[in-house]
């Protein structure tokens, strides 16, 4: 036998995760496919199997209808896994699945077709432990809960059983593993079973024993279910920061309780040792809400601060208050009256004091990080937490990053040496630059470049200015390696910091790491569970993926989190339209009144007019006939979709009069935003529809050398479909095709689908081409790649 077989098949101590679909062999071979590959997508989604598949200690074995997860990890992470798919399948009501976890002795095993397997003690007992549950289950033999009672975090989740009959007469300890959101509180039928079998013996021994009995299982009852009430623990040195409450009476000061609560959490969160929730995920609740417990529990907390600020000229009092959740005990409370220029001592006391409550260790370098002074000018400080408000809007307008960028630069004006200033403001210029909210310029990625080098250099291991780095290399260059090293360097000054697993998430997606991308959002939202942004852009990674009622769940969430916000529903509303359910888009669409300055959301709705063939451009004029001057080249881009409108509604001298025009506001832009892509995309579509071939084939060419798929999995597909739109424009039918039989095998930023191409009339003139007709007829595909 081969020395690498060997090595495979060795006895070894493993723990187990045995998963069964309840009711499989009821279903059609077509159901059970469609449920063990719905099983499969869930079974991938949880952080246990993507930490240890990462690791490589991590064995998968199919079973026909489940599978068995063999982990080499700890004794924890089969119990952990079981846990974060139970959650994850509230939202697959369908998939009805048992659990059960074991560790113990697995060997290797060859198979018929000398294939290296597993077998073993630890898989057959995990797989008997199963057996005795229902759907919803997950059971833990009696070794694996004395194991996990060795962690406090574990204990309240852990219910005895007894012993359940299993396999050849053999009787199995067994434990019942749940809490309120996962796992199945119910006694399972074999233990019911039981229980009524020894009741029988009961009554008949003495009705007095039964009655001492009754009151013995009530009392258990009563206990069972104050257990399965009680939730995942959260761990105690654990604490959230709600909005403090601004009682100035100029309530334009708003932006300064803003500006304190930040600093506060800002300084707890580079303590290591404590586990903060980020202001993305709190800024929704109210000052002082009544349901503390309710909203610790939602955010993983067993800890709220809350405070307000009074502002009067040059004098400040900051009152605040630590308090335990879970039974409202107020653990610390104070009031700090100072001036303007001692306003940082208040931050550095408040972040000391709570710390010290919650007995959290800090480190030497900690310590001094809590009570540093960002600056000792109080004029830049108050520009500062005015950029620092805009910053913190949730819309990605331009009016938001001008005032931010504003206010940021007048505080490194007054304060040259300000580096959390100079980090903010290269954070806000690379932004911009990225989502082209401010003008893409070289002008712009230039002080991105100098804002970020000028905070490193002023403070070398600020992890704000280390991000701020990370952030001008992803942004500005696409440089992916360097901002990832900058990133991890941030690791270490910001340990609670949700921004950067998002940011490794974005950089893994636009290099096609998909997976990797996603372990980095699951990790986001541990860190942040309500923060809209990462659920947006996580919605927005399946939506690439086109895994579109899974972008959909993401979505429902941020609006329950922020109910009615429109530009959650507008991208609903966009899943809708690449369904190509038009009725379902427009129910979203209709009701909606946008704001002018909310363009995207505009041309969604501009757009769905163009795909239900009935064009309306009166919002489009609206905008156009007093233009924004700080819009830039997205003037352009609105008149091309103008003249797009009134092409489809049948006015084509209008149509063409708008494209030139749209053709004379785009070119200068070009000129000083080389390499802008949605600019470049613009300009080719519009020179295709004023019939210059060459142009707009020379712009796609430029478009697709400057962002190539293989460098941006994300964004580099728009290229690519530009030149499919292009194409078919112009009278190139193979070259469209292929660009499309290549789109819609891949990723990418709101992906072609067939459902769109069957209703968007840029590809009107592919219509009776058979290749076209055979690629709109195919069923939509879930991109894994």
């Amino acid at each position: 036998m081969p020395a690498e077989v060997k090595e495979q098949i060795r006895l070894e101590v493993a723990h187990v995760l045995f998963i069964d679909i309840v009711g499989y062999s009821k279903l059609s071979i077509n159901e059970q496919r469609a449920v063990v590959d719905e099983l499969t997508r869930v079974v991938r989604g949880s952080d246990q199997y993507q930490k240890a598949e990462a690791a490589g200690r991590l064995i998968k074995i199919p079973t026909g209808d489940g599978m068995a997860l063999v982990f080499y990890t700890s004794q924890e992470a089969p119990a952990q896994c079981a846990i974060e798919i139970s959650g994850a399948l509230k939202e697959h009501p369908r998939l009805q699945v048992r659990m059960g976890v074991h560790s113990g002795p697995v060997s290797g095993v060859i198979d018929v077709n000398d294939h290296a397997n597993l077998a073993g003690a630890g898989i057959n007992m995990a797989q008997r432990v199963m057996a005795c549950g229902d759907a919803g289950h997950i059971l833990v033999s009696k070794h694996v809960a004395e194991d996990l009672e060795e962690y406090e975090h574990w204990r309240p989740l852990l219910h005895d059983l007894g012993t359940c009959e299993v396999k050849h007469g053999m009787r199995v300890a067994i434990a019942n593993l749940y809490a309120d959101q996962v796992g199945n509180p119910q006694l399972p039928k074999k233990f019911q079973a039981l229980k009524k079998r020894s009741a029988r013996v009961r009554w008949a021994v003495t009705t007095a024993a039964l009655l001492v009995l009754t009151l013995i299982v009530a009392g258990i009852a009563i206990f069972s279910r104050y257990r399965a009430r009680s939730p995942l623990a959260a761990p105690e040195k654990s604490i959230a920061v709600l909005p403090f409450e601004n009682r100035s009476e100029d309530k334009a000061n708003a932006y300064f309780a803003e500006g304190i609560q930040d600093e506060i959490l800002t300084r707890l969160s580079k303590v290591a040792d404590l586990k903060v929730i980020s202001r993305t995920s709190t800024q929704h609740y109210k000052s002082a809400p009544e349901n503390l417990p309710e909203i610790a529990k939602q955010l993983g907390v067993a800890h709220i601060v809350e405070g307000s600020v009074q502002k009067s000229g040059e004098s400040v009092r900051v009152n605040v208050q630590l308090i335990k959740a879970a039974n409202n005990a107020h653990l610390w409370a104070d009031t700090f009256d100072r001036k303007l220029t001692d306003i940082f001592s208040v931050e550095s006391e408040v972040a000391k004091a709570i710390a010290e409550q919650l007995r959290a260790k800090l480190t030497g370098q900690e310590e001094q990080v809590i009570a540093a002074k960002p600056t000792d000018n109080p004029e830049a400080y108050g520009a500062y937490l005015r950029g620092l408000a805009y910053t913190l809007e949730t819309g990605i307008t331009p009016a938001n990053y001008l005032g931010a960028q504003k206010y940021l630069r007048e505080a490194v004006r007054l304060d040259p040496k300000f580096a959390l200033a100079w980090a903010l403001l290269s954070k806000v210029d690379a932004n911009g630059y990225q989502q082209a909210v401010l003008q893409p310029t070289p002008a712009l990625r230039e002080e991105a470049r100098q804002a970020a080098e000028t905070a490193l250099t002023l403070q070398p291991n600020l992890g704000e200015a280390l991000l701020a780095k990370g952030s001008y290399h992803y942004y500005c260059l696409n440089d992916y390696d360097t901002a990832v090293h900058y990133f991890e360097q941030a690791r270490q000054s910001l340990p609670n910091s949700s921004r950067i697993p998002q940011l490794l998430a974005y950089v893994a997606r636009r290099r096609g790491q998909w997976d990797r991308s996603e372990s980095y959002f699951n990790e986001a939202e541990r860190l942040d569970p309500r923060d809209v942004t990462v659920l947006k852009q996580h919605a927005f990674h399946y939506s690439c993926l086109r895994r579109f009622p899974e972008a959909l769940r993401k979505f429902d969430q941020v609006l329950n989190i922020i109910p009615d916000d429109v530009d959650t529903l507008v991208d609903k509303a966009r899943i809708a339209q690449v369904e190509g359910d038009l009725l379902r888009a427009s129910a979203i669409l209709v009701p909606l009144q946008l704001k002018i300055d909310q363009l995207g959301d505009v041309q969604t709705q501009v757009y769905q007019a163009i795909l239900e063939r009935r064009p309306a451009q009166i919002r489009l004029k609206e905008i156009l006939a007093n233009p924004d001057p700080a819009l830039g080249y997205i003037n352009g881009e609105l008149r091309f979709w103008l003249g797009w409108a009134q092409e489809v509604a049948g006015d084509h001298a209008a149509a063409q009069e708008s494209w030139r025009q749209a053709r004379s506001e785009l070119n200068p832009f070009l000129k000083e935003q080389p390499e802008n892509l949605g600019l470049m995309v613009d300009l080719a579509l519009t020179n295709a529809c004023l019939g210059d071939k060459a142009a707009a084939f020379k712009l796609t060419d430029r478009a697709m050398a400057t962002v190539p798929i293989e460098k941006d999995a994300v964004f580099g597909p728009a290229a690519l479909e530009a030149l499919a739109r292009v194409a078919a424009q112009t009278g190139e039918p193979d070259r469209s095709i292929a660009a499309i039989q290549k789109l819609l095998s891949i990723p990418g930023d709101t992906p072609l689908t067939p459902a769109l191409l069957r209703l968007d009339p840029m590809f009107d003139p592919l219509r009776n081409d058979p290749r076209f007709q055979k690629l709109v007829s195919t069923a939509p595909e879930t991109a894994d790649k």
